[in-house]
């Protein structure tokens, strides 16, 4: 049995969190770069090319591309032939807190979610654990900024649901949140499983290239329809107009209740940022 240990864990999620806040990933750039060149609203390109040149600047400058560096979720996919040497989620929160405090990240979670009071280094992580065949650890962080989590929802719709009611609650969602979540946005859709997991799906999806569409082909038909649906409300890039409202829809699906059609909508601002390593 192959062994990791904990200091391996941390140095891994410290170096995810301050990676992920200052570089997106590279299709989802070049998706922005492809839309700033094709948009024929005047201010709306404006406003595209000015998000190319603040991702620029982010690089050269190591700097975060956004003010809000997020909740920090992280998603592991731990291999079943792994030994951990030491405490995992310790080593996971530890990981968080050296990031945020020597990357010099903003830290932005409270203790408490009435009380509140600052925790000072941007502890708990939101952590997802899968195990999975293996001896590897794939780690994944994304950074959840809270203008564009604010606008995120839920449904749980009945079996009597048409496919032009599940884009419908996607359109809604997006024409409710306006400006709000920095758009353009990237939209993880969750469908299935039921109350709590189809929420899991909707951020997970967000995770997933937008270059890549899901693998079944009635679903990938189905995120092309939302996109176009999202894209034709005008809310345009920061909610000026034009007509770049998202960037991508990614669909994550799970079998469900012959009772329900669970929904969800994890609203991502352009800086859908996550970093993925394996040990």
């Amino acid at each position: 049995m192959r062994e990791i240990t904990a200091r391996e864990i941390t140095a891994a999620v410290r170096q995810l969190c301050i990676d992920a806040n200052r570089v997106l990933p590279a299709d989802l750039e070049q998706t922005i770069h492809t839309c700033s060149q094709q948009e024929k609203d005047p201010t709306a390109q404006s406003i595209l090319c000015d998000l190319c040149r603040n991702l620029d600047a982010a690089r050269k400058m190591e700097i975060p591309i956004c003010q809000d560096t997020g909740m920090a979720v992280v998603f592991a996919e731990v291999g079943q032939d792994l030994h951990i040497a030491g405490s995992f989620e310790e080593a996971v929160n530890e990981g968080v807190r050296q990031g945020y405090v020597e990357g010099l990240l903003r830290c932005s979670v409270v203790k408490d979610p009435i009380r509140r009071g600052n925790t000072e280094d941007n502890t708990p992580a939101i952590l997802h654990t899968r195990l999975v065949p293996g001896d590897k650890l794939t780690l994944t962080v994304a950074p959840k900024g809270f203008g564009s989590e604010n606008m995120s929802r839920l449904k749980m719709l009945t079996p009597a649901a048409k496919e032009e009611d599940i884009i419908a609650f996607v359109k809604e969602t997006v024409e409710l949140a306006g400006s709000n979540p920095c758009p353009p946005m990237v939209l993880g859709v969750g469908i299935g499983g039921d109350f709590e997991l189809v929420a899991y799906l909707a951020k997970k999806a967000l995770c997933r290239s937008v270059s890549q569409r899901n693998p079944d082909p009635y679903y990938a038909d189905l995120e092309q329809k939302m996109l176009e649906a999202v894209n034709g409300t005008g809310v345009g890039p920061q909610g000026f107009g034009g007509q770049t409202t998202a960037l991508a829809v990614n669909i994550e699906t799970y079998p469900t209740h012959i009772a329900g059609l669970p929904m969800a909508v994890n609203v991502g601002c352009h800086v859908t940022r996550h970093k993925t390593v394996v040990l």
